[in-house]
């Protein structure tokens, strides 16, 4: 085989699976059909886990240089009135902020100069994927590029290649549509030091025009508006028609990088394996931005993915292993685009009068002191590779910090077998408050945490590591 994995598709969840894999020393080619990273923002939000994965990559000191804290989340009614405020998170599991507004070229650029380094990961550029056949052993994959056509064959394929994926089509099933499908016009800007743009994530809640505006990379800002029923998309992306859609926020100078007609719909792909095939990302799920959990979404998709996939190529794990990746994800993506919906309805709504109901509810509720709507947070799972019945199984394991040091990257890459006893050893003292606390809360005695930072199962210590073996390995167990 000329690789292990051959991954289709070089956005961020293109890139992080590479990463992942090839820092396990897992031999991959990735395929971009284009040429050029795309110059111009797409996503502008990712959260707190999204970067204690970027850490596990080695690139979260040179992400920083792309991304703002990300502020206080408000809608706000025609009047300006706050109908509702979201504060960022205070205190993460991942012990980085609650959450970063960034601009995605110079993450993805940050991304790709990572996989340069690992020797195991071959990128080519320009090529595209023009079909794949499946044997008992591997994947045949016919791929074209500026030399022409040519084969590659791997152990697995996986396709992490947009809204449009050809390996989704290819795989099969269909998609699962949540019959949100609303057109927004997407305009990027850079805004100088003299300018004057909102410092918190604004959705302006009016039925004469609904509008998010939002902080993206530093130096930059976002603005979205809902195209009205009868609006053309191509005479709302004039520049006559994006200056006067930004003129009332008065911001002073502004200079439009970019202006584009999206359409934000909540889809999710029933089949997300057909054997030796897979998607993550777009590719497997599409939801409106207003929670900022696209990106995130797939990333979490190739942190899931990555340590399966390593597990069962390096014989550690039987091929079952793989059928938890859509059992694990789908009920957190399926969260995220439902709440992504629901706040989508809020802000949508373009009838006066329903609109004036939904203030008055919503304000009624804040002057109560009702909780607002929270934000979405890592659900356990509810299936898949964990410890049924255990304390936290399924959740994320905490990160403390001790100064400057960070837990993961004192213990590395792997599974963890945390216990009472281990916490003797040198290099964990710094942490030993924090994660004693943890087993005292939960009263057991030690914790087996996954490669993905998702807790395996709680326990003693014997018992969690013949657990493990006996729900990664059922392959090898049968035999």
């Amino acid at each position: 085989m000329e690789a292990e994995v051959l991954i289709v598709g070089l956005g961020p969840v293109g890139a992080v699976l590479a990463g992942l894999l090839g820092q396990r020393g897992v031999r991959v080619i990735v395929v971009e059909k284009e040429t050029d990273p795309y110059p111009l923002p797409r996503a502008v939000h990712f959260d707190h886990e999204i970067m204690r994965l970027f850490q596990q990559l080695g690139v979260a000191e040179q992400v920083l240089a792309h991304v703002r804290d990300v502020p206080d989340y408000e809608f706000r009614n025609a009047a300006g009135e706050v109908l509702m405020m979201l504060p960022p998170a205070r205190e993460t599991p991942s012990g980085w902020g609650g959450g970063y507004m960034f601009h995605q070229p110079g993450l993805e650029a940050v991304l790709r100069e990572r996989l340069t380094a690992l020797p195991s990961v071959e990128v080519r550029i320009g090529v595209r994927l023009d079909g794949f056949s499946q044997g008992s052993d591997g994947v045949v994959a016919e791929v074209v590029g500026a030399d022409g056509a040519e084969t590659i064959r791997a152990r697995y394929l996986v396709g992490c290649d947009g809204a449009s994926s050809p390996v989704r089509e290819a795989i099969g099933g269909g998609l699962f549509d949540y019959q949100f499908d609303e057109p927004w016009l997407v305009v990027d800007v850079r805004a100088g030091e003299d300018c004057t743009t909102p410092r918190r994530n604004i959705q302006l809640c009016d039925p004469a025009r609904p509008t998010t505006c939002v902080l993206s990379g530093p130096g930059r800002h976002r603005w979205e508006f809902m195209l009205l029923p009868g609006e053309d998309p191509e005479a709302m992306r004039t520049d006559a028609a994006v200056r006067a859609l930004l003129a009332p926020w008065n911001c002073g100078p502004v200079e439009i990088e970019r202006r584009a007609v999206y359409r934000f719909h909540g889809l999710v792909a029933n089949r997300w394996r057909d054997g030796r095939a897979l998607i993550a990302g777009d590719a497997a799920h599409q939801t409106p931005p207003f929670a900022g959990q696209g990106m995130c979404a797939g990333v979490r998709d190739a942190a899931n993915l990555a340590w399966k996939l390593a597990a069962v190529l390096r014989g550690e794990a039987g091929e079952a292993l793989l059928d938890t990746y859509q059992a694990e994800r789908e009920p957190h993506v399926r969260a995220a685009i439902e709440l992504a919906i629901g706040m989508g309805r809020v802000v949508c709504l373009l009838d006066p009068a329903a609109a004036a109901q939904r203030d008055a509810g919503m304000l009624a509720a804040r002057e109560s002191g009702a909780p607002p709507l929270p934000p979405l947070a890592p659900r356990p799972f509810a299936e898949g590779c964990i410890l049924p019945g255990a304390a936290a199984a399924g959740t994320m394991f905490p990160q403390p910090r001790a100064d400057e040091a960070r837990l993961d990257d004192v213990i590395g890459d792997g599974p963890w077998l945390l216990s009472r006893d281990t916490l003797d050893d040198p290099a964990l003292a710094p942490f030993r408050a924090p994660l004693e606390g943890w087993l005292d809360r939960h009263g057991v005695e030690a914790v087996l945490v996954r490669p993905d930072r998702y807790i395996f199962g709680t326990g003693e210590a014997a018992a969690l590591l013949a657990a493990w073996t006996r729900v990664t390995r059922p392959a090898m167990e049968a035999a």
